[in-house]
């Protein structure tokens, strides 16, 4: 008879690269920056935090990594579409990657050791500027200004005191209600005639800014064509 044959010990996955920046992401996503630790990673990975460390030097080059990882995650600007489509659905894009990943936006524009995704990013960005027109000054100028309002947008939206579930009139009629009638009536009067609609959305507020932008931006190029 034979003596039964001895379980095998479950084969452990190689620790790489791309696992410890996928458990990173994954960390930021569920907790934030403060909750990413190269202990945590280790935790997390089920492994010693000195494995993680044979990867990453430190925690700073787990974030250039993670970012990367976000930035890989934006379209960039079609190829062959006109400026404008260009730049909005960019735009769109990096404002859904920023909702799925909240802990980047203060990030995203402050590694000082990019990754390829983000190098890509920027540089097809600039492209697609530049060959409908854009003098490289006002490509700064035009960059500049977009990112400013998507990123700035991005954290206005996140610090709100209501979200999608919450009755935004109920919200904004109680921050009123310790006030007189008719001692802020422009803000009584902006509540009551938009904010309290029932289709108001406060994100719907992003495409219309970003749309003026854009109309401006064409502006520009119409004066130098």
């Amino acid at each position: 008879m034979k003596a039964p044959a001895a379980k095998r010990s479950p084969r452990r996955v190689p620790l790489t690269r791309e696992r410890v920046l996928g458990a990173a992401l994954k960390l930021a996503d569920q907790g934030g920056i403060e909750s990413l630790s190269m202990r945590k990673l280790g935790h997390e990975l089920g492994v010693e935090a000195m494995a993680v460390y044979y990867h990453f030097a430190n925690k700073d080059e787990v974030l250039d990594g993670i970012v990367d990882l976000v930035f890989s995650e934006i379209d960039l600007p079609a190829g062959g579409a006109d400026w404008k489509t260009a730049m909005r659905g960019r735009a769109l894009s990096v404002r859904d990657a920023l909702s799925r990943h909240r802990w980047a936006i203060g990030l995203m524009e402050s590694r000082a050791n990019p990754g390829p995704a983000n190098l890509r990013h920027h540089d097809a960005v600039i492209g697609s500027l530049r060959a409908a027109g854009f003098t490289m000054e006002r490509v700064a100028h035009a960059y500049s200004l977009l990112d400013s309002y998507i990123y700035g947008f991005a954290l206005t939206k996140m610090n709100l005191p209501f979200d999608a579930s919450t009755n935004v009139g109920e919200v904004a009629q109680s921050m009123l209600h310790p006030f007189s009638n008719g001692e802020y009536p422009n803000l009584a009067e902006m509540v009551t005639e938009h904010v309290m609609k029932p289709a108001y959305d406060y994100s719907d507020e992003f495409e219309y800014g970003l749309d003026v932008i854009l109309d401006g931006f064409g502006s520009w190029i119409r004066s130098i064509s």
